[in-house]
């Protein structure tokens, strides 16, 4: 096998450090939802404990990633923006969750590269979500 087909196998799972942390990034990024003033809007979206929403997130970032499979086993096929469409996702709610998100990713990937890449995807993914003018 070549050096380029082994670096090929490298999940973004994997160069992000793996289930540790998706754990730490799904628990700051729930830290930041749960306290920034700037994050109400999303943060009312959801229910008051945000622990089961939290172990759905992991799941669901863990495959996203290329990590195991724990979230279609359970959930199916994702349909994120079919599971949100009761959900009032405008511009100022994807710029709340990615406000979020960033945080929690500057806080817990420090490769750069990788964080970097895993956030223009998720900005794309957010992006997507949007069901509001």
């Amino acid at each position: 096998m070549s050096l380029s087909e082994m670096v090929a196998e490298i999940t973004m799972f994997d160069r992000i450090g793996g289930k540790a942390t998706v754990d730490r990034l799904v628990e700051a990024f729930y830290g930041y939802m749960d306290s920034l003033p700037e994050a109400k809007t999303i943060r009312d979206m959801h229910d008051g404990d945000l622990g089961p929403i939290g172990d759905v997130l992991k799941r669901y970032l863990t495959e996203w990633t290329g990590g195991p499979k724990l979230y279609s086993p359970e959930k199916g096929h994702p349909r994120l923006r079919q599971r949100h469409m009761g959900f009032p996702i405008d511009n100022a709610a994807r710029d709340a969750w990615m406000t979020c998100m960033h945080k929690a990713l500057v806080e817990t990937i420090s490769d750069q590269a990788a964080r970097e890449e895993l956030e223009g995807n998720m900005k794309k993914l957010a992006d997507w979500m949007r069901n509001r003018e």
